[in-house]
């Protein structure tokens, strides 16, 4: 068991890392453009919203291209894999298209309609365009850490994340108030510091996949298109695409609905999922390792094997959670001071923490026990579950002990953990239930 571990932590320590420093980035960016003002705070983190809902449709393509590789890899057909990865590529490339053409035509109609502010729209437009480039981008990049996951190596991906993030983070200060002989460009500066950011990150990716691994994969740049991948991965795309754009959205009208409560309801329940981040990360993390030892143990025709990795994946991230949750607990409050010295917006913080701390054990187990259905293709039902968690059970219920049970911000934390605790114990159901002698390697038709 132990020896097992010792392989779980090695692999998702760096996935960790890399998740923590871009979580990390985004806050350090607002903190920066913070003295611009309100209505730049508010355009940021509007924007963040829409990027993370258009990122969670796009996502699909890095998490198929990590589950498909994994089991190409442990299977030993490495040309399969890479054929996989650069289909992923040219399938992308039109999707990316229409997502940037609607956002540069739409970004100023995008944030009135979220907003209704014709200040903000007038604005974050320029911002919201340097955004949706940098997103197509930073989803290229994604496709190819799929690919660097599913091979095993997640050193790769967090340094190269750490690189971009540190671009971002330093020409964002530098473009955005003209230091270091850079021009002031305000906001404008803080999008082309992203921009600048996730292109390095890009650049890091086709260097590291075109060059360091072409002798030992047969890497060329146009090997390989084949009709029926490019269907498989389609397919595979759009359902784990759907299954995150559910929960994304999802997020979003949970937060319009803690929205409705208040100015300083809607300021603790932000402070409140950025501290349970801080558990947040540790289940990602592990959810992808889960992915890379089952798709890797199904690629070699062992899926038992692969059923007691994502077991093992599950122990180790519950005990992370279970620490990282006592510590929030018990520092609650001390914690929601670093953000705030309203004792009205702390005191809510620190409720709000104390009854997510353990919970978010089921968030980590939905993930791990996710990441593992993931590494054998279980797709379709990922994507039902999440669309039907999130829409006949999450949204209602939050409304209903928001505002029906008049139990304000304690009630729509309380339906966020109990829609995660039911999708956690159907997922593992499903995980446990499986006929694992009968898994195999996902192909083409």
């Amino acid at each position: 068991m132990f020896g097992n571990w010792k392989r779980i932590l090695a692999l998702a320590i760096p996935s960790i890392f890399s998740f923590a420093t871009a979580t990390l980035t985004g806050t350090i960016n607002l903190i920066i453009v913070g003295a611009l003002g309100a209505v730049v705070i508010a355009v940021v983190g509007v924007t963040n919203i829409i990027m993370y809902n258009a990122w969670a449709l796009f996502s699909g393509f890095g998490n198929t291209v990590n589950y498909l590789v994994a089991q190409s890899y442990g299977a030993g057909n490495y040309g399969q894999a890479v054929r996989r990865a650069l289909v992923a590529l040219a399938v992308c490339l039109p999707f990316a298209a229409l997502v940037l053409a609607a956002g540069m035509l739409g970004s100023e109609w995008l944030l009135w309609l979220v907003t209704g502010s014709r200040e903000m729209a007038d604005t974050g437009e320029t911002y919201v365009r340097l955004r949706f480039l940098a997103l197509v981008i930073g989803v290229f990049s994604y496709v190819f850490h799929g690919f660097f996951r599913g091979i095993g190596d997640t050193r790769t991906p967090a340094a190269l994340t750490l690189i971009g993030c540190a671009v971002m983070v330093w020409l964002t200060y530098a473009l955005t108030y003209g230091r270091l002989g850079f021009p002031e460009l305000g906001l404008t500066g803080a999008g082309w510091a992203f921009l600048a950011g996730e292109a390095v990150g890009l650049a890091g990716c086709v260097a590291m996949f075109f060059i360091k691994l072409r002798r030992r994969f047969g890497i060329r740049a146009g090997a390989g298109f084949n009709r029926a991948e490019s269907r498989l991965i389609l397919l595979e795309s759009g359902k784990l695409g759907i299954q995150e754009f559910a929960m994304s959205l999802s997020m979003f009208l949970f937060t319009m609905f803690v929205g409705r409560l208040g100015a300083v309801a809607l300021a603790a329940n932000e402070i409140a999922l950025n501290i349970m981040s801080l558990g947040f990360m540790p289940a990602f993390a592990f959810g992808a390792t889960a992915t890379i030892l089952v798709g890797q143990e199904v690629g070699r025709g062992r899926p038992l094997a692969g059923r007691r990795h994502g077991t093992d994946v599950a122990v180790l991230g519950g005990i992370f959670l279970l620490a990282i949750g006592a510590a929030e607990f018990f520092l609650a409050e001390p914690i929601a001071k670093i953000y705030t010295r309203e004792p009205e917006i702390y005191e809510l913080v620190a409720r709000l923490i104390m009854v997510s701390a353990f919970l978010q054990l089921f968030d980590g187990l939905l993930n791990f026990y996710a990441g593992g259905l993931r590494g054998i293709g279980d797709t379709t039902f990922l994507m039902r579950t999440s669309f039907i968690c999130s829409f006949v059970v999450f949204v209602p219920l939050t409304y209903m002990l928001t505002f029906v049970f008049g139990w304000g911000s304690i009630g729509a934390w309380l339906s966020l953990y109990l829609f995660l605790t039911l999708f956690a114990f159907l997922v593992m159901l499903r995980y446990y239930r499986t006929d694992w002698l009968n898994v195999k390697q996902k192909e083409a038709d």
